[in-house]
């Protein structure tokens, strides 16, 4: 039988995945924090054609992703060529100066570092929002997951001596790089940044969840990463955070099985739908900006 890379029932990671309160936020976290990275951000979100819709992007994104998580290898390996196919055509120069990468700084999607990096922000958002909703993980099941994401990345061509050998490595390796002077936003991926954490497109009379998630994603940033992007952290702002991760723990608990978890494909084909709806009225979510284009702070 194909059970595909991440077999059910001994893949930590593919558990953690199957978490749909994990599969509804961790993608617009990583992508947030991967802003960061300027030569990440020109590489991914201003090469790609949805530009006037990045949930949709995301959206593909996440579908791609979860292809591997679950699929069989066959379904992932189909998957991974149609990738690496558009990651192919991802390469270029930085056309300005962005922080400590002066213009003409190549970027590629086939970059190992750059790779390394996405692989990174993922894995960080994945167990940010299990070990929030789900439970802690011990040391084992935290190396065992990292292991797992390492074989992931390799499986979209980053080689594995690119990333760090441990968890630990990879903790310290992680939290140094967002302390780091490397990281840095252009006024381009600081708008987006913000509209994917904060913009999320939700049908009407949603407004009370909208505002929920955006508590937990404020507060599931680290530190850093919201000093960067300007947004506030007051004491109101970390009561709303508890309350929220409280509400969403509680409601997992509570809910049946069959909707705590499972592939989150539907609710992202339903987020893309109504972006595409709001475009389609006049009405668009924040769009990613042209380079060098004057960008106001979305809200958030």
């Amino acid at each position: 039988m194909d059970e595909g890379y991440f077999p059910a029932g001994r893949s930590l990671l593919r558990s953690v995945h199957d978490e749909r309160v994990v599969g509804l936020f961790y993608g617009q976290r990583a992508l947030a924090v991967g802003a960061l990275d300027p030569r990440n951000f020109v590489g991914t979100i201003q090469s790609s054609a949805g530009r006037k819709a990045p949930f949709r992007r995301l959206q593909r994104t996440a579908d791609a992703f979860e292809t591997v998580f679950f699929g069989t290898r066959e379904e992932a390996d189909r998957m991974l060529a149609r990738v690496d196919r558009m990651h192919e055509r991802v390469s270029g120069e930085l056309a300005h100066a962005s922080g400590p990468y002066p213009a003409g700084t190549p970027y590629a999607a086939f970059d190992p570092e750059l790779m390394l990096w996405t692989v990174a922000v993922t894995f960080d958002s994945a167990q940010t929002f299990y070990e929030l909703f789900v439970r802690e993980l011990s040391a084992a099941e935290r190396e065992q997951l990292w292991q797992e994401y390492r074989r992931f990345g390799v499986l979209f061509g980053m080689p594995a001596s690119t990333a760090p050998a441990t968890y630990p490595e990879f903790r310290a390796w992680f939290d140094g790089r967002l302390a780091g002077d490397h990281m840095h936003l252009t006024p381009e991926a600081r708008y987006t940044g913000r509209a994917i954490a904060f913009e999320i497109p939700m049908g009407r009379g949603r407004e009370p969840a909208k505002r929920l998630h955006d508590a937990i994603m404020r507060g599931a940033l680290p530190p850093r990463v919201r000093e960067l992007y300007g947004l506030r952290w007051a004491a109101a702002d970390a009561r709303r955070f508890r309350a929220g991760v409280a509400v969403v723990r509680g409601g997992r608990r509570l809910a049946p099985r069959a909707l705590t978890h499972g592939s989150c494909s539907i609710s992202y084909a339903q987020t893309a739908a109504v972006e595409r709806a709001r475009l389609r009225d006049g009405r668009p979510t924040p769009q990613v900006p042209e380079p060098g284009a004057a960008t106001g702070a979305p809200v958030g």
